[in-house]
C-alpha cells in the first residue's frame, strides 16, 4: 500500500473523503489537502496514469490493508480434506449422523473423503452405499473423483459447492 509521500506520480486522480470525485490534481496539492484535513492520501492502483488516490482517515487505511491481507491469506490456504469412515453394515441412525457430519464439513468449505472399509466380497455393497451417500450429499457438494474400489476400501472425494 502506497501512502502520502511514497506516491511518486506528479498528478493523481483524487477521490474525497465521502467518495466524491475531485478530478486530476497535482500530487503536492493532494498532499497539502490531506495534511489540512488530517487524513492520509492512499494510492489504490498503480496500473493507470494518473494513479487513482483516495483521502482516507488515519489508521483506516492501515486497517483495511491488514483486513485485505488476511482475506487473501485465507483464500490461499489449501482446501482441507476430512475423512469420514463408514462400514457396509452401517445402521440408519449412524448413516444419518455421518451424513450430517459430512454436510457440516462441506458447508464450512472442507472437502470430504468418504471411505468404506471392505471385508471379503462387500465391494458392490460398499459402492452402493457410497452412491447413496453421494445422492444424499448432492445439495452440499459434488464428487471430485469417481468411486474407487480397491483392496480393502472404497473411496470417493466430495468437494463443497
Amino acid at each position: 500500500m502506497i501512502v502520502n509521500e511514497q506516491i511518486k506520480a506528479s498528478e493523481v486522480q483524487l477521490t474525497g473523503l465521502n467518495g466524491e470525485n475531485m478530478g486530476i490534481v497535482p500530487r503536492d496539492e493532494a498532499l497539502a489537502l490531506a495534511k489540512k484535513l488530517k487524513v492520509d492520501l492512499v494510492c489504490t492502483s498503480l496500473m493507470s496514469s494518473p494513479p487513482p488516490c483516495k483521502l482516507i482517515s488515519r489508521g483506516a487505511a492501515k486497517q483495511s490493508a491488514i483486513a485485505e491481507k488476511r482475506e487473501t491469506s485465507k483464500k490461499e490456504q489449501p482446501m482441507k480434506v476430512k475423512e469420514i469412515r463408514l462400514t457396509t453394515h452401517i445402521e440408519d441412525h449412524d448413516y444419518d449422523t455421518k451424513l450430517r457430519q459430512s454436510e457440516k464439513l462441506l458447508s464450512s468449505g472442507n472437502a470430504v473423503e468418504l471411505v468404506v472399509r471392505i471385508q471379503g466380497k462387500e465391494g458392490p455393497k460398499a459402492k452402493e452405499l457410497l452412491e447413496r451417500a453421494l445422492k444424499d450429499l448432492a445439495a452440499a457438494g459434488k464428487k471430485q473423483t469417481g468411486i474407487q474400489v480397491s483392496g480393502k476400501q472404497a473411496v470417493v472425494r466430495v468437494l463443497p459447492l
